[in-house]
C-alpha cells in the first residue's frame, strides 16, 4: 500500500508540502516512493499545481508506483494533446481535456473521503489572495490549482476566479502546518529561476516564458515558504523543462536521490522530536 499505517506517537504527526513545477513536479513521485520504502508515515499532505495532483493520488490511497504508471501514461503524450484551444478571454486553452483527465484519474471523490487528510492551493486573481481548498469535489480543487494563468482559462469556484496556486505559495508549508503537522517534509521545485532558459541561443515558447514569469514573481515567496519546513528537498530538475513530460523517469530519478540523500537528516530529526 502506499500510505502505511505505522505504529506513530500520538504527539508526532507528519505533513509533506508539494510544490509547484509542472514536469519538474513530477519528482515528487521518486521522493514519495523512498518515504515508503524507508517507513517513513505521512499524517497529512498539501499540494500546490502539480504537487496538488501527485498528492490528491497520494491521499486517495494510490501508492508510488501506481502514481509512476500514471506518470508514464502522461509521458507518452505530447502536451499538445491535451491543449484545446480557446479564444483569448481569460486563457489561451479551455481546460476542457486537462478537466477531463482530472476527472478520469481522481474520479468524483470528495476531500472528506480522502485517506488522508489533504488540501490544494490555488489564486484568487481578483483580490490576489491565496485560497486553501479542502471541500468539495477533489478534481475541482486540483484543477483550481494548477490552472496556470493566460495559459488556461481560469477556474470558477463558489463565485472565485481562480489560477495557479503557485502565484502565491508555491511551497504549502505553512498549509500543512496549519492542517496540524508538527514535523514538515517539504519537496521544493520551485525555488530556482534558472533552467532551461539560460539557453541564450533558443527563442523560448510562449508557455515557457510564461511559467518562468510565475517562477520569477514568486522566488522570494518560496524562500520564505521554506522556514516553515523541517526539512526540505530539493531534486535536481533545474535542467528539465517545464513542459517536459516525456522526462518523466528522469524526474523521479532525481526525487529519489534527493530523498535518500535528505533521510539521515529526516530520521534524526523525528528521532530527536520523538525524545
Amino acid at each position: 500500500m502506499g500510505i502505511k499505517k505505522l505504529a506513530k506517537l500520538p504527539k508526532r504527526k507528519i505533513g509533506l508540502a508539494l510544490s509547484s513545477g509542472a514536469a519538474r513536479g513530477l519528482a515528487h513521485i521518486g521522493v514519495l516512493d523512498v518515504l515508503e520504502k524507508e517507513g517513513i508515515p505521512i499524517d497529512m499532505i498539501a499540494g500546490t499545481s502539480m504537487g496538488a495532483l501527485i498528492g490528491a493520488l497520494y491521499a486517495q490511497g494510490k501508492s508510488a508506483d501506481q502514481i509512476k504508471d500514471l506518470a508514464m501514461e502522461w509521458g507518452s503524450k505530447r502536451f499538445s494533446l491535451l491543449a484545446d484551444p480557446a479564444l483569448p478571454k481569460t486563457g489561451l486553452v479551455k481546460g476542457r481535456k486537462i478537466k477531463n483527465m482530472l476527472k478520469s484519474i481522481i474520479g468524483d471523490i470528495e476531500f472528506g473521503n480522502l485517506k488522508l487528510p489533504f488540501a490544494c492551493v490555488a489564486t484568487d486573481i481578483n483580490s490576489g489572495e491565496e485560497v486553501v481548498i479542502k471541500q468539495g469535489l477533489v478534481w475541482e480543487g486540483v484543477m483550481a490549482s494548477v490552472s496556470i494563468p493566460i495559459m488556461f482559462t481560469v477556474a470558477k469556484r463558489k463565485g472565485k476566479y481562480l489560477v495557479d496556486g503557485g502565484l502565491v505559495n508555491p511551497v504549502p508549508a505553512s498549509v500543512v502546518r496549519e492542517m496540524g503537522a508538527d514535523f514538515i517534509i517539504a519537496m521544493n521545485m520551485a525555488s530556482s529561476i534558472s533552467g532551461r532558459l539560460h539557453e541564450v541561443d533558443k527563442e523560448p515558447s510562449i508557455f515557457n516564458v510564461i511559467m518562468q514569469t510565475i517562477n520569477i514573481s514568486s522566488y522570494r515567496v518560496v524562500k520564505q515558504s521554506l522556514l516553515e519546513a523541517d526539512v526540505v528537498i530539493e531534486p535536481q530538475v533545474e535542467s528539465i523543462g517545464y513542459f517536459d513530460f516525456q522526462r518523466v523517469q528522469e524526474c523521479i530519478l532525481q526525487g529519489e536521490l534527493a530523498a535518500k540523500a535528505s533521510m539521515l537528516e529526516i530520521k534524526r530529526k523525528l528521532k530527536s522530536l520523538d525524545s
